[in-house]
């Protein structure tokens, strides 16, 4: 299935990587999980109508909508850039002509990652190489702090995984990997092409 089929199933409009971005030093361009990659995660890894996942650094939404329409759950996207996040709320509002009924389980938030209040029913976290470790580290203190006051199973889904990422999980010690899926084809000529799934030790 190629990029067209699904934005057109979906009826939003996510191709294409960010343009005019201005260089951070702790934040990347948008560029949108391929939709050949996520067809093979959910082909291994579940998520249930129970779950509600964070995705950090959204951009237009794709993966939100993704989700929601196979598993029928709960997605958040979090989103620093403005216009991005415009277009997510443009994407939401065509997605919701098709799938009226799903209107509260899609939420846009514009801020920094790191600034985004991790609540209680957050327990699934995504992440696209969106920053830098620094933040990183930040986004996995406001995870484990919000574990503190309410207690429950935690899973972070890492896409194309930064060394940093790895290294930072494995000193940690609170996560512990769960499976590894590797891209079919483009693992063997690319190693990073794969996710990496890690569940806090409990």
């Amino acid at each position: 299935m190629n990029e067209r089929y699904y934005d057109n199933l979906l009826n939003i409009r996510t191709r294409g990587t960010q343009e005019g971005f201005l260089q951070y030093a702790h934040y990347n361009r948008y560029e949108p999980t391929p939709y050949l990659a996520l067809e093979t995660l959910f082909s291994t890894y579940e998520l249930n109508p129970t779950d509600q996942i964070v995705d950090f650094g959204c951009g237009k939404g794709r993966l939100n909508f993704y989700i929601n329409y196979r598993f029928s759950t709960s997605v958040v996207g979090i989103e620093m850039n403005k216009a991005l996040y415009q277009q997510a709320l443009e994407n939401q509002a065509h997605y919701l002509k098709k799938a009226k009924h799903r209107g509260d389980k899609i939420h846009f938030h514009c801020c920094l990652a790191e600034n985004y209040p991790i609540d209680s029913l957050d327990n699934r976290f995504y992440f696209f190489n969106p920053f830098s470790v620094e933040i990183f580290i930040k986004i996995i203190n406001n995870i484990l702090d919000s574990v503190e006051r309410s207690e429950r199973d935690i899973e972070l889904i890492l896409y194309y995984p930064s060394i940093d990422y790895i290294s930072y999980l494995e000193c940690q010690n609170s996560f512990e990997p769960k499976m590894e899926i590797k891209l079919p084809v483009l693992y063997e000529k690319n190693p990073n092409e794969r996710f990496i799934v890690y569940r806090l030790v409990r």
